[in-house]
């Protein structure tokens, strides 16, 4: 029987598989992170998780809202108005249009002393709605703050908890937006979570910048007179053949991809004017910063060859940095989701292949951050798809926003509450280099 030839071949899972097979076989041998400090009391942690299952019926409803309602970056209004009734209903103010976002949300509680911030996402992708699970990041960001305002208010422990919703994770990088607002300023360390295929306590995210590269070129007729025109086509797929021959001679953590915006009118006009998108992604800020004038190279020499003028445009949105992980704060998160009874992978376990990215890795460079990721759905279903849109509003996405929930403000707690859990996160994100001037290293 002849196939379809309008049906694309599907890809051959071989190699996803062996990748699980490999994870579930490291899973086995690996040993959890894990931190010597005492961290918060236990009648402080449990009045947390306490607080947060008392709320499950808002938390799951509020979930379940977003998903039901998806509204893309900076078009959150539905949202970020749905968490900030949630909080009135619990006795807690939010700003809402804050950091020069209409769609960002800033609330606090406690006073005095460390202060953490719990990041809430809530945008959703266009097509397939929350394909990326942040209907879960944010309800459960809201469980840990009341949680965290549950402990707080009393007045047992000092410090201080904020809540920040960010808008346009998805490519329109909110966080590094309200970075450059002053939205982390004084802020000791920030916890958010992400739905995932595995429970993991840290997972590698790629660096990501965008160029965008238009070459103008000189038009003419394609058959009376080709040789009186200058291809603005051909500068493009020169530049796409380029970049596809140096895929093979860049680290395996290293990715470009792009797509052709522009590529001309009419087949008998040579193209005056083509234009092409491309993402460059890396693991570490230095592999980015190389990668990115690798390529700039590539798509400038394409114009040379086919006698093209070009316009260089980087990071029309905000660039995003790798994750600097915080193993200090990574290692209370695992201790807490043990409680939940979940498994934290420790890092290296899952696929380091298995990267996108993300912009909270903007702030992991500004203050000690964690970003752990906690299952929803099996292995076999990625982020970005409508299986997983599917997952985040199904029994296992309500379970992982209440145990998220618990580990987010338990984690916070301990940082609150043991000064040397702070002092040690602390001493470890300077040693990774401290604060990065991302502005600077960006340019």
């Amino acid at each position: 029987m002849t196939a379809d030839p309008s049906v694309p071949r599907p890809p051959d899972t071989q190699h996803l598989e062996a990748l699980r097979a490999a994870t579930d076989r490291a899973a086995e041998l690996a040993a959890p992170l894990s931190s010597p400090r005492a961290g918060a009391a236990e009648n402080l942690l449990a009045r947390a998780e306490q607080t947060i299952e008392a709320a499950a019926e808002d938390l799951l409803g509020l979930s379940h809202d977003l998903h039901a309602h998806p509204e893309e970056g900076y078009a959150e209004h539905r949202s970020v108005r749905a968490v900030a009734d949630l909080l009135a209903r619990h006795g807690l103010d939010a700003e809402v249009g804050v950091h020069g976002l209409e769609t960002a949300l800033r609330a606090r509680t406690g006073r005095g002393g460390p202060t953490v911030a719990v990041l809430a996402e809530y945008d959703a992708l266009p097509g397939i709605g929350h394909g990326c699970g942040h209907n879960v990041i944010c309800s459960a960001a809201v469980g840990a703050f009341l949680g965290l305002h549950a402990v707080l208010s009393g007045g047992e422990v000092g410090g201080t908890a904020v809540l920040l919703g960010t808008p346009a994770e998805e490519g329109g990088g909110g966080k590094e937006v309200m970075a450059r607002d002053g939205a982390f300023d004084g802020i000791d360390a920030v916890v958010m979570l992400h739905p995932f295929s595995y429970d993991a306590a840290v997972q590698p995210f790629l660096g990501r910048r965008q160029l965008r590269v238009t070459y103008t070129g000189i038009a003419a007729h394609a058959s009376a007179q080709p040789f009186m025109g200058r291809n603005a086509l051909d500068a493009v797929v020169a530049g796409y053949q380029g970049i596809a021959m140096l895929r093979q001679h860049v680290p395996d953590t290293d990715r470009v991809h792009g797509v052709i915006t522009d590529g001309g009118q009419r087949p008998n006009v040579v193209p005056d004017t083509a234009a092409a998108l491309y993402y460059v992604r890396s693991a570490t800020p230095e592999t980015l910063t190389d990668l990115c004038r690798r390529v700039e190279a590539i798509v400038v020499a394409a114009a040379a060859m086919t006698g093209c003028g070009y316009e260089l445009a980087w990071d029309e949105e905000p660039a995003y940095l790798p994750i600097r992980a915080n193993l200090e704060l990574a290692a209370r998160w695992t201790r807490h989701q043990a409680r939940r009874g979940r498994s934290a992978l420790p890092p290296g376990v899952t696929p380091a292949s298995l990267a996108g990215s993300t912009d909270l890795g903007n702030v992991s460079v500004r203050t000690p951050s964690i970003h752990p990721m906690i299952a929803i759905a099996g292995p076999e279903t990625s982020m970005h798809t409508t299986g997983f849109a599917a997952a985040a509003a199904s029994p296992a996405g309500d379970r992982a926003v209440l145990d998220g929930a618990v580990g987010l403000a338990l984690t916070a707690l301990d940082v609150l509450a043991d000064p040397a859990v702070l002092a040690a996160a602390r001493a470890e994100f300077e040693a990774a280099g401290g604060v990065l001037d991302v502005a600077e290293m960006l340019r």
